[in-house]
Formats: structure tokens, sequence, C-alpha cells
């Protein structure tokens, strides 16, 4: 964080005196074990690490006859197998001993700023003893803290989004080169700060973020699970909910194409000195929308729930017409279904009709997936004007925080403007492309 801070003052030229104050937004699910110094007692362990905790142990009743006659017992053992404390309190017992405080990424960076154990409601997005319907750490008897090897003194104090966590002590200044005293805002995870950012506020408006993992978001002032036990997560605004959809391996997967078929873009692409992925636009246009029939199911890594922890990714329809272009355009139109799938859920559960698409994150750069993203969801897809729209939603709650009393929604329109904007070329689903993806559903859910 120091190091970034250092390159950003040598690359721009502002009067540090006019900083009022500072937001963290993080990656979600990043959990660092800390001691009572705050020094980390062995490396992050990141969101997307893939050891498991046993789960020998049956939870006591009567929490274990409950989830088995609600059919929610495999949930339950994945929780716990994937709660990355568990792992440590197994694998490493000599830093579980040592452990003073377990936090996620964005408090573990609260405190280097700070000096307090402190971090945003809002980031609480993770295998954590937390109540995400009264979003606050779970009450005493909550099963929770039978599945997990933490206590309540070992975690942070929770403030909500806009509010003050503390101020800029001396050696983060100096470290940061940020004035000392600044207040130090809670914000939220990053993909809160997204939808925040990409003014997705309204619950007509759909964020997609198109990044490591897919996502589609929405914001409510009421608690939804889209998907029955799996939880709604906090918004970037206080007392309110972000009901998501998720596609683990969203745009991971054209980072899997590019190590698995781009290698004539990547030797291009080093000789032009551009992106590889501004070449892989090249293979869009040179493939019709529906890819002659090739469709792709997005689930490298299962779901918890949809489409379920057995789940595989599919490639199906091949002839002897298909190149990589079809391949690479498959799985952009197979990662927006999935998408749209999710978008059709929330619509469902929560009576409310998606008008509008917000995208943001690395694959919202490309035009081309703009369009297939209009075209499949027969809807208009908007691109706000910066991609970094996490960084905008923090720096939206540090202005609340900071003392301008002007409406969410007056701040949002004074920072975000949607320079570009795609209509959808499907009318009433008569369009060719929706005729090419409308067998999709039945396909997928005969191969889930």
């Amino acid at each position: 964080m120091g190091q970034a801070c250092q390159q950003l003052w040598q690359q721009v030229s502002i009067d540090k005196a006019q900083i009022k104050g500072v937001s963290v937004t993080t990656q979600r699910g990043t959990v660092v074990h800390v001691d009572q110094q705050g020094q980390a007692l062995r490396p992050a362990m990141v969101w997307l690490d893939q050891r498991l905790a046993d789960v020998n142990t049956p939870l006591p009743n009567p929490w274990r006859s409950l989830f088995k006659l609600v059919g929610a017992a495999s949930i339950v053992d994945y929780f716990r197998a994937q709660a990355e404390i568990n792992w440590v309190a197994q694998h490493q017992p000599e830093i579980h001993a040592l452990t003073h405080k377990v936090l996620l990424l964005s408090g573990y960076l609260n405190y280097q700023l700070s000096g307090r154990f402190v971090d945003s409601v809002a980031s609480c997005v993770g295998y954590l003893p937390f109540d995400y319907k009264k979003l606050r750490w779970a009450a005493k008897g909550d099963w929770k803290w039978h599945a997990l090897a933490v206590r309540r003194e070992q975690l942070p104090e929770l403030i909500a989004p806009g509010e003050l966590l503390g101020h800029l002590h001396a050696a983060a200044s100096v470290h940061t080169g940020l004035p000392e005293g600044l207040p130090i805002i809670a914000a939220a995870a990053d993909k809160a700060c997204e939808v925040l950012g990409a003014g997705a506020v309204d619950e007509s408006i759909a964020c997609l973020s198109y990044g490591t993992t897919a996502t589609i978001n929405t914001t409510r002032s009421k608690y939804l699970e889209v998907t029955r036990l799996i939880p709604a997560y906090p918004a970037a605004i206080p007392q309110h909910f972000t009901t998501e959809v998720m596609i683990y391996r969203g745009f991971w997967m054209v980072s899997w194409f590019k190590r698995e078929f781009g290698l004539r873009e990547q030797q291009r692409a080093e000789r032009l000195g551009v992106s590889v992925e501004s070449l892989f636009e090249e293979l869009i246009e040179q493939v019709p929308a529906g890819s002659m029939g090739l469709m792709l199911q997005p689930y490298w890594s299962p779901g918890v729930r949809e489409p379920g922890l057995d789940a595989k990714g599919a490639i199906i329809g091949f002839g002897d017409v298909h190149t990589r272009a079809h391949i690479y355009r498959a799985i952009l139109e197979g990662l927006a279904y999935g998408l749209r799938q999710g978008k059709e859920h929330i619509e469902k559960r929560s009576g409310v009709t998606i008008e509008r698409l917000r995208v943001s994150g690395g694959g919202s750069q490309s035009d081309a997936i703009l369009q297939i993203t209009a075209d499949i969801f027969g809807l208009p897809v908007e691109r706000p004007h910066t991609i970094e729209t996490s960084g905008l939603g923090a720096a939206i709650a540090c202005m609340v925080g900071v003392g301008c009393f002007c409406p969410i929604n007056t701040i949002m329109r004074c920072t975000i403007n949607c320079t570009q904007r795609c209509t959808a070329r499907c009318i009433n689903g008569c369009n060719p492309c929706i005729k090419a993806f409308g067998a999709l559903p039945v396909i997928r859910s005969r191969l889930a």
C-alpha cells in the first residue's frame, strides 16, 4: 500500500492538503491472522485458495438435525471446509494459538492506517460468523460459532459504511505520504463499492461485474436471498443489501483462453505494444452471434447451490466449421447467458423488473463484449467513464463520511458519467442470436 501511494505521488500533481479523507476497499474473503501488535503471523489466505479444512466433528443438536431436515447439511459442511480459519486451526495450530485477531484484508489495512482493529460492516463477506440479515457479528447462540474456530473477541469492531473508523497515525503517514490525522471512513468490499460506483442503487438497474469472478448485483433496502440459504451481502449504502448471482470463474476464462489458445495474439501483442485482449476483438468479429451452434456452460468451478457443488463446465455443439475464434465467442456468450439467468432469478425472487445494465471490470473495456451483453439480455448496457468503479464507490462513501451532506443520488450524478451505451439488436426475442441462445437453459439443466 505504501509503495502504491508513493508511485501515485510521482504520477500526479495535487496539493495533499486538499485530501479530506481515506477509504479502503479490497477483494473479499482474504483472511489475515495477526498478533497483538497487528503483525501478520502467516501469509494471507486469498479468496481463490483451494485448501479445504477437514469436517470430522458434527455440529451439536439442534443444529445438526435442523440442517438435515431442511436439506442444508451439505452447504454447512461446505462452509466449514472452505473456512480459512478452520484450515489454519487444523494445519497450523501454533499460528492459531498465537492469533490475537482474525481480520479480512480490509480490516488489516485499516489497522495499518489507524492502529485500531476495526472494519466496515460492508466489507464482511467471507467464511466468518457474520449475520448477513442483521449486518453484525452473529449472536452468541448462532450455529456459526460451533462451525468456525474463532472467538468473538478475535474479531474486529464493525462500523457502518460512510462512518468514521479512525484517523491516519504518524507511522502510516510517513509510509504512505498521506497527511497525518486524516479521517479514515468505512467503505465496503470491492463488489459492493463497484455496484455503488457504477450507480446501480436502484432495483431496476443491475451491475454486471466482468472481473475474475463475474457477478450480477442489484441494491435493495430489504434482505432477500436470491438463492435459498445463500445470503445477500452488505451494500456500500448503510442498511442496504446486494442481491448477487456469481459465476466463480468469470472473466478468468479469458485468461484461461489466452493461456491455452492465445499464443499467436500474445506474440503479436508483444510486437505491437498492445494488450492481448484487444487483439481478441478480431476473433469476436470473425464469428456470428450464437457461435454457429457452439455453446458453453461456464462452470469451470462449481457453485454452492447454483448450479451445484458437482457441476462441471462444458463446451458442446462442435462441428468441422469451428475454430478457436468460435470457442472465444462461445466463452463470452456463455458467461453473458449465465448472468442473464441470474437476472431472471433476481427478478423472480424480488418481483422487480431489471430495465438497465451497468457494466464494469476488465471485460467491460471491450465494445464487442458490451454489444454481446446487450443482445443476450435484450437491454441497454451502459459503461461508466472509469473502469475503476470500486475505487469510485469507495470515494463516494468517503465523501459522505467527511461531511458532504448531499443525498447520495446527488453525489452519484456529480461523479458517475456513463460514456458508452449499447442497445440490444434483438427485438421481441425474434432476432437470430436470441434463437441461438434459446436452447441453453434446457441444455444446462441436463448437463448440470
